[in-house]
């Protein structure tokens, strides 16, 4: 491009004007320096375009706004655009609340990350093929039904309080969880990243935390599910609202509409709360990291315990040598000890199974003496009163006097004999006083 020269001297101030009587210099200008200047810039290009082609600004004007139209319908349809769906060309415009606004302007692809200027884009995109205006000059009608449509989801989408409301129930954007057995095929951070990825779009706190893959820290899945099981989320379902009535005379239809849409909003709230935390839940039971890092645990903790357990002993392995004669001589008197131990407990035992070996032979011996009845079968109170007396006699003798006891009866096979013995017993117990006389009533 070629460079322009321009001479610019300072001007020169008039004779007598208003600063010259108290006009005080306390300096001089510098010498002027030439500078080269390019001519650079839009206002540039559009003067070199009209001198070019020689029109008026108007008539220029007027040519690149026809072009701007041209580029704009010559757009690629995947810019801005979607192919449209015939049942939503022919939606009433009195049901836009059910509508989905991201796919009537042609960017459901982008959903809640649509810009403002896709949607600005899209909107002048649309307005312009659907216009009624133009589809009556092609010879179509002049419905305007699906392009006040159009105008309701640029009004929604441009305005940051209805998007939200609108985004927060959009299940156009939402990822159903995936199955066990998707998961079990390996591919479960993929899966379930997007899964939270789509629940991301509600946090108040940011960034929200990745699922990560089978190598991130055990810091960083514990952070991720703590992020979602304290997700904070600006969620809102006012969207879904009933219409409230704006006649003013009918004041209380319209406070119970207000309170029945509050209502609303609390269930829709606490259901969506209950349904995330289940979504953490299936997935945290899913997630093999929690497996591998209880597992890791598990084993450093062995590991701890089995260097300590072998510190420990080499602590004992060093004071036994120290004190090997002293442990030697020790543990001696400890065998000794335990032998004599062994002995006695042998002892005692033999002794404990003898008694009861006594005392079966001393209730044997009663059951042979028909319990001391004599003639026919002893009745039940006799039977009772002959053993509780045998009780009775086994509790006043000790151990060597009851295998004497024993010993007379097992001799002895005879009934009356039997009885002889227990009233001999008896009698010798009431001279010793262990027992007094007449106690044992089924031998009196």
């Amino acid at each position: 491009m070629a460079s322009v020269q321009i001479a610019l001297p300072l001007p020169v101030l008039p004779q007598g004007w208003a600063g010259e009587k108290d006009f005080k210099p306390v300096g001089h200008l510098s010498h002027a320096t030439d500078r080269n200047i390019e001519p650079v810039g839009p206002h540039f290009l559009a003067h070199a375009r009209r001198k070019r082609h020689k029109r008026t600004f108007s008539e220029d004007d007027r040519i690149q706004a026809q072009a701007n139209v041209r580029k704009v319908e010559d757009d690629d349809e995947d810019d801005v655009s979607e192919p449209e769906d015939a049942m939503m060309l022919q939606r009433e415009a009195k049901d836009w609340k059910g509508q989905d606004h991201y796919a009537v302007l042609g960017i459901s692809r982008y959903r809640h990350k649509a810009t403002e200027e896709q949607i600005k884009k899209a909107h002048r995109k649309k307005v312009l093929k659907h216009h009624p205006d133009k589809k009556a000059a092609k010879g179509g009608t002049e419905d305007d039904q699906f392009f006040k449509c159009i105008q309701k989801a640029t009004e929604v989408l441009l305005d940051p309080v209805k998007r939200r409301q609108f985004d927060s129930v959009d299940e156009h954007a939402d990822v159903e969880p995936p199955t066990k057995k998707e998961t079990q095929k390996g591919n479960f951070y993929k899966l379930w990243g997007k899964v939270f990825d789509a629940e991301g779009r509600f946090s108040k706190n940011h960034p929200v935390p990745k699922l990560g893959n089978e190598n991130s820290s055990e810091e960083d899945v514990e952070h991720f599910y703590n992020f979602w099981y304290n997700f904070d989320s600006w969620r809102s379902f006012e969207y879904l609202d009933e219409d409230v009535p704006d006649d003013n005379e009918n004041r209380d239809q319209k406070r119970h509409m207000e309170r029945k849409n509050q209502n609303a909003r609390r269930k829709r709230k606490t259901e969506d709360t209950a349904r995330l935390r289940k979504l953490v839940d299936d997935c945290l039971a899913l997630d093999e990291r929690i497996k591998k890092f209880r597992q890791q645990k598990n084993a450093s903790k062995n590991k701890r315990k089995a260097d300590k357990e072998a510190e420990q002993k080499r602590l004992v392995e060093e004071a036994a040598k120290k004190k090997e004669e002293e442990a030697r001589l020790q543990a001696e008197k400890e065998a000794a000890e335990k032998a004599a131990k062994a002995d006695s407990k042998k002892a005692k035992e033999a002794a404990k199974n003898a008694a009861k070996k006594n005392k079966r032979v001393v209730r044997g011996s009663v059951k042979d003496a028909n319990y001391f009845h004599e003639g026919g079968d002893a009745p039940a109170a006799q039977v009772d009163s002959a053993l509780n007396d045998a009780d009775l006699i086994m509790t006043k003798i000790d151990n060597e006097e009851m295998a004497t006891f024993a010993g007379k009866l097992k001799e002895t096979k005879d009934a009356p004999g039997i009885k002889k013995i227990f009233q001999d017993e008896v009698a010798r117990l009431v001279e010793a006083g262990k027992l007094k006389a007449g106690e044992a009533k089924s031998l009196s």
